[in-house]
């Protein structure tokens, strides 16, 4: 009988015209020779076919199919989205935005199939994506919509550098994002926040509530947004049986090693610890739309896309943080992480 721990992960190849391919195959090729996690790469096979020839010459690159089992071998499956032509590294492209919707559309199909039990996805460019005529904050709203998922649902948690950090707004106009802000959207992103720890392993998460102002608020001080929002949400989540505590200023906060995680108001609150301490290893999960997905801390680095310069290392990381999610879950009875 085959097991969630027995099926690979799906990784996505990201802007075929960044350096998603290359990281991604450098990383495909690591745990094939190092027996690490077995991974299907999902994009242009001519594009994998590319690098492969450049980073992993000594190794097998095969179809993958369903239930099959290549442990000595670069497992793929083809999606035809980037015409040749518009194969060109370093250059930010409509045509390769698109693509890259293809190909995690293609990774949700293997999900939703039951062929892989995670996904994990290579660097996207807003701006691509964007330019292709589909609407693109990044990749968990892009999931909220294919999984038909409410987008105010689905958040961002950046793991890395011994911080999680699961942010209630994300990429948009600072304006906007606080004007967005709600009780019952903290209280859904501190839900969210829970959830996703316990599938990494943590049995009774304790979770901090960032301010929204400085000092979240400084009893009115400044502002009342503290009060009206973030206060009524803590009170909520905690009458529900959640350990949380705040709000509290987010550089107060961030100092307590006795928090497993902390919900972020707004994008630079949570993006600049992590990103401080982890640099360019972190990893991005999307939590809330029924599917395992992580992204990775760091863009499609045009600069050096094509040159055999990029590091796998945070593909590999975040690799290694889902098959541990998944291990978590599987060793527990009731199918929870222990």
């Amino acid at each position: 009988m085959i097991t969630v721990t027995d099926l690979p992960i799906a990784l996505t190849i990201g802007d075929p015209n960044g350096i998603g391919p290359e990281i991604a195959v450098k990383a495909a090729v690591e745990c094939v020779r190092n027996a690490g996690s077995r991974v299907v790469l999902v994009g242009d096979e001519s594009v994998i076919s590319h690098y492969c020839a450049r980073h992993g010459r000594d190794v097998a690159l095969k179809p993958f199919v369903a239930g099959s089992h290549a442990d000595d071998a670069i497992l793929f499956h083809g999606v035809s989205a980037l015409p040749q032509s518009k194969f060109d590294p370093g250059v930010i492209d409509a045509a390769a935005g698109q693509a890259t919707v293809s190909y995690l559309e293609a990774a949700l199909a293997l999900s939703h199939g039951g062929c892989v039990r995670a996904i994990v996805g290579c660097p996207h460019s807003e701006t691509a994506v964007n330019a292709a005529g589909i609407p693109f904050s990044g990749y968990p709203s892009l999931l909220a919509r294919l999984t038909g998922t409410p987008e105010d649902r689905v958040f961002l948690m950046l793991v890395g550098g011994g911080l999680r950090i699961l942010h209630a707004t994300l990429h948009e106009r600072l304006q906007g994002a606080l004007s967005r802000l709600t009780p019952e959207l903290v209280e859904a992103a501190a839900q969210v926040c829970a959830s996703a720890l316990k599938d990494l392993g943590v049995s009774k998460p304790r979770i901090g509530i960032f301010g929204i102002n400085p000092h979240a608020g400084e009893g009115g001080l400044f502002g009342d947004d503290d009060d009206r929002i973030t206060k009524p949400a803590v009170s909520r989540l905690q009458r529900a049986g959640l350990e949380v505590e705040g709000p509290v200023g987010a550089d107060i906060m961030l100092g307590r090693s006795d928090l497993d995680a902390f919900v972020a108001m707004y994008h630079d609150q949570g993006h600049i610890p992590v990103k401080l301490v982890a640099g360019r290893m972190a990893s991005a999960l999307s939590v809330g739309a029924g599917v395992v997905f992580s992204s990775v801390g760091h863009g499609a680095a045009f600069d050096i896309a094509g040159r055999g310069e990029a590091d796998p290392e945070a593909v590999l990381r975040t690799l290694r943080l889902l098959s541990e999610r998944n291990d978590a879950k599987a060793a527990s009875p009731s199918g929870k992480a222990a």
